[in-house]
Parts: structure tokens; sequence; C-alpha cells
């Protein structure tokens, strides 16, 4: 008995450093992957950007941690929708203000706003399952505490908007608080919806040169040659 007592606690943890090897090299691998699509010329972007989707996909369906624990369901939806009010509002109050100092640059009309946006607002939910469904889920499971893992995530997120100083801390905060609340609601969908409020209000109301067109990575350090060339042509 006592060599069988002695041998199980090694098994056990070998048990469980293979998930968490899983979890650091899959995090690993796809925060690289968009961190040279991000930081690469365009032409390796196309190629960086499959292999990245490619990856993220994979990694989801073989550690897949339910619909539950992703926040994909109905269950809190409508509890919420708050987040989505307070979303509202706030981008109602930046509007406003904009408008007063003359640097609102909303689309033309309502057809124009969909047509320009609608990219945007799908893309801000992907944003969201990264950040909470790719990146949260496994940081909660390698670093101890919520806490840890809800900061290191908002971390990983701000930092993918690097060089951009404007987008850089406001994603830091809004990590922050997305994962917070993620953690209490887990329904993604709300978190997605004011995501994409909020980052259409930055783009329609601080001039294009500022935020250098919400650019992030490369893009933005060239976004002064692109928009000469752009405007030459």
């Amino acid at each position: 008995m006592a060599s069988v007592n002695t041998t199980m606690p090694h098994i056990e943890n070998l048990a469980t450093a293979h998930p968490r090897r899983r979890d650091l090299l899959e995090l690993s691998v796809g925060y690289g992957l968009i961190f040279l699509v991000l930081w690469t010329p365009r032409h390796w972007q196309r190629p960086l950007y499959c292999a990245a989707i490619v990856w993220i996909a994979a990694a989801t369906w073989l550690s897949f941690d339910g619909w539950h624990a992703m926040g994909i369901r109905t269950a809190n939806l409508f509890r919420s929708m708050w987040v989505v009010a307070i979303a509202l509002v706030a981008a109602a109050a930046a509007v406003f203000l904009a408008a007063r100092l003359h640097t609102l640059h909303p689309p033309p009309g309502a057809e124009a706003l969909i047509a320009t946006f609608w990219g945007y607002a799908l893309w801000s939910l992907v944003q969201q399952f990264l950040l909470q469904d790719f990146f949260l889920l496994r940081l909660l499971r390698l670093l101890p505490g919520n806490r840890s893992a809800v900061f290191a995530a908002a971390g990983l997120f701000a930092f993918a908007h690097l060089p951009n100083p404007i987008l850089t801390p406001m994603t830091f905060v809004w990590g922050l608080a997305a994962c917070l609340l993620f953690l209490r609601y887990r329904n993604l969908f709300p978190l997605g919806i004011a995501h994409a409020i909020f980052g259409i209000c930055l783009a329609i109301t601080i001039p294009g040169h500022v935020i250098h067109n919400m650019r992030v990575g490369l893009g933005y350090l060239t976004y002064a040659h692109d928009h000469i060339r752009h405007r030459s042509h």
C-alpha cells in the first residue's frame, strides 16, 4: 500500500500537467500568430491570418470548453443587457460632445453607417471571443486566481493594440471590465454588442488622423504614408 500512495501523486501531477502544457502552447502560438499579423507587411498578412484562424479554430475544437463556459448561450442574456444600455448612453454623450467640438464625422445616413461598420460589428464579436473564450479561459487554468487571469487577459488584449496611444489604454480598461462581466454573466453577446458600439463611437467622434483610422501595429506606423499614397491616387 505504501508504494501505491507514493506513486499516485506523481500520476495525478502528470495528468494535470499535460492540459496545462497544451493550454500554454495554444495560447502562445495563437497570440504569436496574431502579433505577427499585426506587425508584418501586407503581403505577409494573408498567409499569417489564415494560419491564425486555423490554429485558433483547431485549438478551440480540440479543447472545447462547452457552450456554457464559453458564454455562447441565451442564459443571462437579458440580465446582462444593461452593459449595452451603458454603452449606448456613453456613446450618445461622446457624439454630443464631438458635435460641439466639431470632430463628429459619421457616414451620411443610417444605410451608409450600416454599410461602413457592419464588418466591424462582426469583428467586435470575434474579438470578444478571442479575449474571453481563447485567452481568458486558458489563463484561468494557467494562473492562480481569477484576478491574475483577468489582468493578464486585459494586458494581452491591450498589448495587441500597440502603438495606438488611444486604443491601447482604452482596450485595457475595456478588457478588464469585459472579463469581469463575462465571469459574472457568462454571456458573450452583450459584450460583443457593447464593443461594437464603443468602437464605432470612437471611429466617428475622433478624427482619423488622430486615431489613425483605428489602426494598430505596423498599420498605425504606416498610416501617414498610406494616407498620402491613397490621396495621390
